[in-house]
């Protein structure tokens, strides 16, 4: 799963980022960076993981 992610600025951003992703169950970030991450999940956890991104603070979209 790729998603583009909403106001992520720095380093910190993205460590908040990705200890919001690796919460979810199921969820393995594979590459997190300012504006994206990578995740490998099953489909029905996906919602999960857009879920605890805003949760985090930032708005994130599932792109292709």
């Amino acid at each position: 799963m790729k998603l583009a992610i909403e106001g992520m600025h720095c380093d910190a951003c993205v460590r908040r980022v990705q200890k919001a992703i690796a919460g979810v169950a199921g969820a393995k970030p594979q590459k997190v960076e300012v504006g994206a991450a990578v995740v490998a999940t099953d489909p029905a956890g996906e919602q999960a993981i857009l879920d605890a991104v805003l949760k985090a603070g930032y708005k994130s979209r599932k792109v292709e």
